[in-house]
């Protein structure tokens, strides 16, 4: 435990930081830190990346006060994209083995027996050094100072910063991995990083149960901490109407538009328009634009919003769409309970199908383009269901990601662990 002067000094780590970045791992690393100042001296070790896709350094490297809270900011090494997907090429074929075996169900007892899986294991650590988002300078700096600080606050396992927090101080290290069923989940290297790791924090059972499952005894010490939601007071209505032509009635699509975050919604919402020609309603996508769809009618794209033009949107949505495959927990679902919007989510990704079983169907899920077409047609038929829906929504939300419930977890484990 540090002492002194460094007995409250914490350090979250994450790979973008501030105003205006457009992440949800982002946004939950930003909540807590500033949650936190009142009982700990925060500071943030972050890179210069702004922009996830391209890895370059857009903001200028050194010390700034962002809230009130120190941020430290490491340029990323200059790899570039064709260096990049060499190691990652490279490193692929232990990955994809790891998680044929997960698929066929023997990842689990392999783990158990194995926590550090060795195969392929160099290649990946390559991969590690040689990512968009690895900075060497942010490593040294972990090394050298991390007995100035009681823990390292470290989010998202998909990205280098995770890998080598573990490395360099995984003993003074709280995970937050935002954990999904995808293929970078079951890279070697993360075996090694959990097994250093000194206390995972999960979003949810689902996401635990999942981590459990692929890190086997490599997973340390793991309970659930979760995040709460911050909401942004509300623009003008019809302000914000007006400015991005958005019609009286639509369901509304917030996040990234890009494959991995979108997936086939636009392809469903086809089907469901073909299928429902006289009462289907427009579809709005909020959110930067990383792969343009092609145009339909009754798509809405508006592109990045504001926090507040955001909020007025999905306050004026008649239901929320969530579609992704991969979340570890989902604020805009929180979000849209919170205003007592109706949520639809995928049912094959876990964690949102675990929302829906937990909340007693105040979130209801889709496992395909014929599932999504007839929840969709019903929702929007049926008011008296959508306002029980709303109601059980917001009593899910405040029974289990108030920020009171969130806080004490957290402050829990840093005064017993660290």
């Amino acid at each position: 435990m540090a002492n002194g002067s460094d007995r409250n000094k914490i350090a979250f780590v994450v790979v973008r930081y501030g105003s205006g970045i457009n992440g949800g791992a982002e946004q939950h690393c930003r909540m807590l830190a500033e949650r936190l100042t009142d009982r700990y001296d925060v500071e943030v070790l972050t890179t210069c990346v702004k922009n996830y896709r391209t890895g370059c350094n857009e903001f200028p490297a050194g010390e700034e006060t962002d809230n009130g809270i120190l941020v430290r900011r490491f340029p990323a090494d200059v790899i570039g994209p064709d260096g990049e997907r060499s190691y990652e090429k490279k490193a692929k074929p232990a990955r994809r083995l790891r998680h044929l075996l997960f698929r066929a169900g023997i990842l689990p007892l392999i783990s158990s027996v194995f926590p550090v899986w060795k195969p392929g294991l160099k290649k990946d650590e390559d991969a590690q050094r040689h990512s968009r988002f690895y900075s060497s300078a942010m490593r040294t700096f972990i090394r050298e100072h991390k007995n100035e600080y009681r823990c390292f606050i470290v989010f998202t396992a998909d990205y280098a910063p995770f890998y080598f927090t573990a490395i360099e101080a995984g003993e003074k290290t709280i995970a937050v991995p935002t954990l999904h069923n995808a293929k970078i989940s079951f890279r070697p290297s993360l075996t090694v990083a959990f097994s250093r790791i000194r206390y995972t924090g999960f979003n949810t059972l689902a996401e635990q149960r999942l981590g459990k499952r692929i890190f086997g005894a490599a997973l340390g010490e793991s309970g659930i901490i979760g995040c709460g939601i911050e909401p942004a007071k509300p623009d003008d209505w019809d302000v914000v109407k007006a400015k991005y032509g958005l019609p009286d009635k639509y369901m509304l699509c917030i996040g990234r538009v890009d494959g991995s975050k979108t997936g086939s919604i636009v392809s469903y919402y086809k089907k469901y328009r073909n299928s429902n020609p006289d009462t289907a309603i427009p579809l709005v996508l909020v959110g930067g634009i990383y792969d343009r769809p092609e145009d339909t009618p009754g798509l809405y794209l508006t592109g990045f919003v504001s926090d507040g033009e955001k909020r007025a949107i999905l306050q004026h949505a008649l239901l929320l769409v969530n579609p992704s495959f991969y979340e570890s927990l989902s604020l805009v679902v929180l979000e849209a309970l919170y205003d007592r919007i109706p949520v639809l989510v995928n049912g094959r990704c876990d964690v949102l199908r675990e929302h829906c079983i937990l909340s007693g169907g105040a979130i209801r899920y889709y496992t395909g383009a014929h599932d999504f077409a007839s929840e969709t047609s019903k929702m929007t038929a049926d008011e008296s269901a959508l306002q029980t829906m709303a109601s059980k929504g917001k009593h899910y939300l405040e029974t289990n990601y108030s920020w009171n419930l969130i806080l004490d977890r957290l402050h829990k484990v840093i005064s017993t662990r660290f």
